[in-house]
C-alpha cells in the first residue's frame, strides 16, 4: 500500500500542468483518468474498512490513511468525480475527524460472547504525527463544518511549529490544500488558513523554507493571492498575513514575472499610497515586496519610512 501511494498516487499534476496537458503532444496523461476511476472504486472500500481499525496493528494505520489521502488528491484533477462521491467524502471526513470506536471483536461468532471492553481507533486525535497529520488534511478535504475544519486548522497549525510538521507539510504537497480554503467567502477560517501558511515561512533547522516557497512559486497561488487583494472585504490583519508570505516570494527573482502577471505589484503600490502609515507592520512588508520588485526605489523607501516617523 505505502509503494502504491508513494510511486503512484502521490504523483499528483499541478494545475498549470494540466493545462499543458490539453495541448497536441504526448503525454502519459492516458494514464490519469485510470487512475481516477480506480481511486473512485477504492475509496468507498477503504471507509468501510476503518470501521476494522480498532483491530488493526497500530503499525498499520499510517499507510491505510495515506492511501486514503492520495487517492482523494487524485480525484482534485477532476473537480465532477469529486462531486459525485460527496456522501463518501462527507463520512470518510467525519470517521477521521471522530475516530472509531468499536464494542466487541468483529471476529467472534454470534454463539460467542463479544468482548465488553471497546476498541478503539483515534486518527485526527492521535498522539502519532504523521497519522495526525495526514488524518488534519483528509478532514481539510472532505469536510465541511466550519468548527471541524477550525479545529483541523488548529492542528496544523501547531504541528508546522516543529521540523517533523514542516518536512510532513512538503511531503504531502499541502500547499494546494490549503489553497482551497483560501476564499473571502470563509472569513472565519482565511486567518486560520493562512497561519499554517506563516508557520512554514518561520526558519527552521531542516531548511524547508525554500522548498515551501517555491511550492507556492506557480500560478495557482498568485492567482488565489490576486483574487484575496481584489476583494474590499479583506482585514487588515489578514492582509499582514498575506503580505508577510508575498514578501518572502518576492524574493525570488524568477517570481517577479507571477507578480506582473496578476498585477500584484500595482495593487501594492496602490495599497502603499493609500494604506494607514498606523499599520507600521504592513507598510514595511508593502515596501519590502515593492524594493525585492524593483519597482520602488531605496531612496524613495527612506523618504517614506523618515514621513511615516
Amino acid at each position: 500500500m505505502d509503494w502504491i501511494s508513494d510511486q503512484h498516487l502521490s504523483k499528483i499534476k499541478t494545475q498549470e500542468e494540466r493545462e499543458d496537458s490539453h495541448k497536441p503532444r504526448v503525454t502519459q496523461s492516458s494514464k490519469n483518468p485510470c487512475t481516477q476511476e480506480k481511486c473512485m472504486k477504492l475509496l468507498p472500500i477503504a471507509t468501510e474498512q476503518l470501521q476494522w481499525m480498532p483491530y488493526v496493528n497500530p503499525k498499520l494505520h499510517v499507510p491505510v490513511i495515506k492511501f486514503i489521502y492520495w487517492s482523494i488528491r487524485q480525484l482534485d484533477t477532476d473537480i465532477q468525480q469529486h462531486t459525485t462521491m460527496r456522501s463518501t467524502m462527507r463520512r470518510l471526513g467525519e470517521d477521521i475527524f471522530k475516530g472509531i470506536v468499536s464494542k466487541g471483536n468483529p471476529h467472534s461468532s454470534s454463539e460467542q460472547p463479544t468482548e465488553s471492553k471497546s476498541k478503539s481507533a483515534a486518527f485526527f486525535k492521535s498522539f502519532c504525527m504523521p497519522l495526525r497529520f495526514l488524518s488534519t488534511l483528509i478532514v481539510l478535504k472532505t469536510v465541511k463544518q466550519v468548527d471541524y475544519l477550525a479545529q483541523a486548522f488548529e492542528s496544523l497549525r501547531v504541528d508546522l511549529k516543529t521540523d517533523e510538521g514542516k518536512a510532513l507539510f512538503l511531503e504531502y504537497q499541502c500547499v494546494p490544500v490549503i489553497l482551497s480554503h483560501l476564499k473571502i467567502s470563509s472569513t472565519s477560517l482565511l486567518s486560520s488558513a493562512l497561519d499554517g501558511l506563516l508557520q512554514m515561512t518561520m526558519e527552521s533547522g531542516k531548511c524547508s523554507l525554500q522548498p515551501f516557497l517555491e511550492a507556492c512559486s506557480n500560478e495557482s497561488f498568485f492567482r488565489t493571492c490576486c483574487v484575496l487583494l481584489r476583494s474590499s472585504k479583506l482585514d487588515v490583519a489578514v492582509l499582514e498575513k498575506l503580505c508577510v508570505i508575498l514578501q518572502k516570494l518576492s524574493r525570488i527573482k524568477s517570481n517577479k514575472k507571477l507578480f506582473e502577471l496578476f498585477g500584484l505589484h500595482q495593487m501594492f503600490q496602490e495599497l502603499r499610497r493609500t494604506i494607514d502609515p498606523g499599520h507600521t507592520f504592513l507598510c514595511i512588508n508593502l515596501n519590502s515586496i515593492l524594493l525585492n520588485l524593483e519597482f520602488l526605489r531605496s531612496n524613495s523607501l527612506d523618504s517614506s519610512l523618515s514621513t511615516s516617523n
